[in-house]
């Protein structure tokens, strides 16, 4: 997700830190690569150029030149303004009629993300519907009957052989109601092309269904071409919002910025992968952050605090307290991590750690994963005895083991090791309270600092990373 504007604009900021003094010139120079750099991430031209000039007109001023650090100011100067273009958080509308219609174009992933907002409503206690009026596209209408299926909602088709959306809205607001209460996800038609037929079509639509929320769906390796788009649709159906879709599978992403400033319209969700939970509520500031490599601390918290059990993470930190380590204990933090990396993967979960960036590029999903899983299966192939008591596994054992998980012997002897590595920290009561905090969030009171000191442990050193002044990281 803007791993290639993140890149860049690291590039431009490391010129100015670099600077006893910030000059008008030296912050020309850095401005024109920043505004480089946003080009290339297909930002709109005109909301490139207001950028810079914004930033640049206060980065000059008499107040920046008197700090201590003025090239950290300028990040400060550059992050304030990018959650300004990016807007204020919207929480999505479900006033009366409770009524969401999905607009976009084809390729978008209308229906894919109708789905996925379906499974966060119904996560947030709500009961949705899912209502199909796409009736151009091929299979469409069933791929929204198998996504439905799979997430446990109702899904409307409307009868086969119809080709008139305006009678298929009509027969699904019918459907509707013969349903009772619930928050209502409309799927339409999109074209490859925008074109005039398409807009009077949903203009149509609009008008019978009356929705809360008329959203539109688009993807973030749209390019140039954002502008017009997100300009068209929402002269054409007023639209109340805006879900960028694939930004895990496009380095520049800028379409996002620029939707949003054209627009005025807030964005609402971001779509992050091809997995039915992959949808996150979107939030400017953390976005922002995102974009400098600062991280995003205060979703990986929230993450955990929904995926991770806090019984059973404060009865592991105990028995790591008590150094009474073993493969239990190992599976069972490994099925911690498998639980945070659902998501985006290891490479998702580096992305919201602040300075992790380029890491997760060097990190591969697939093969953490698939290791992962050869662990797993080593220790599950062990008899309860063995996973408690370790030191017993000898080389018969190991063989016994090895053939039980499919796994050459090398990878068990690799695991003994691991275990031994990890037992002897636990040894260390720094090292191991470390990680006890970290996977209990601090304990009852500590909040944010046992995750704090695990991040400035992987950054080396101990410390958390330096914010610009003025910028804290989050407390809880």
């Amino acid at each position: 997700m803007f791993s290639s504007l993140t890149e860049k604009l690291e590039l431009a900021f490391k010129k100015l830190r670099g600077q006893a003094k910030i000059s008008e010139s030296n912050v020309t120079d850095a401005m024109e690569d920043i505004r480089m750099a946003l080009l290339e991430a297909d930002v709109d031209f005109k909301v490139a150029k207001d950028l810079v000039t914004t930033v640049k007109a206060q980065a000059i001023g008499a107040e920046v030149l008197r700090t201590v650090s003025p090239g950290q100011q300028i990040v400060k100067i550059f992050h304030d303004e990018l959650v300004k273009i990016l807007g204020q958080a919207a929480p999505l509308s479900l006033d009366p009629p409770q009524r969401i219609l999905m607009t976009g174009l084809n390729g978008a992933g209308k229906t894919t993300t109708s789905a996925k907002l379906a499974n966060w409503l119904k996560k947030q206690g709500k009961r949705p519907l899912l209502l199909a009026l796409d009736l151009y596209r091929p299979a469409a209408i069933q791929q929204l009957q198998v996504l439905g299926q799979q997430i446990g909602v109702p899904v409307f088709a409307p009868a086969a052989g119809e080709t008139d959306p305006v009678k298929a809205a009509k027969a699904a607001l019918e459907w509707l109601k013969a349903q009772g209460a619930g928050v209502a996800i409309f799927d339409t038609a999109g074209r490859q092309d925008l074109d005039e037929d398409l807009l009077a079509e949903l203009k149509k639509v609009r008008e019978i269904v009356q929705p809360s929320e008329t959203l539109l769906v688009a993807d973030a390796a749209t390019g140039q071409q954002a502008v017009s788009v997100a300009q068209k649709f929402n002269e054409a159906v007023g639209i109340t919002g805006l879900i960028m879709t694939k930004l895990d599978g496009d380095a520049r992403g800028g379409a996002l910025l620029s939707m949003r400033q054209v627009t005025g319209r807030p964005v609402k969700f971001l779509g992050v992968g091809e997995k039915i939970e992959q949808l996150e509520v979107f939030h400017p500031d953390r976005m922002a952050q995102r974009i400098l490599d600062m991280g995003d601390v205060v979703s990986l918290v929230e993450k955990a605090a929904e995926e991770i059990d806090e019984k059973e993470a404060m009865k592991m930190a105990e028995r790591m307290q008590s150094n009474k380590f073993d493969f239990n204990d190992m599976l069972a933090q490994m099925r911690m991590m498998k639980k945070l990396t659902s998501g985006g993967g290891i490479g998702g979960l580096l992305g919201m750690l602040p300075g992790m960036s380029k890491m997760k590029d060097m990190v591969s999903n697939d093969d953490a994963e698939r290791k992962m899983k050869h662990t797993e299966a080593l220790i599950l192939s062990m008899t309860p005895k063995e996973r408690q008591r370790p030191e017993i596994i000898n080389g018969q054992r190991r063989k016994r083991i090895c053939n039980g998980a499919g796994r050459p012997v090398m990878e068990m002897n690799q695991l003994l090791k691991q275990f031994e590595m990890m037992k002897k920290m636990m040894k260390n009561q720094g090292a191991m309270m470390q990680m006890a905090n970290a996977m209990m969030g601090g304990g009852a009171g500590g909040g944010m600092g046992g995750l704090g000191g695990l991040l400035g442990g992987m950054g080396g050193g101990g410390k958390m990373p330096k914010l610009p002044p003025g910028m804290k990281f989050p407390k809880f």
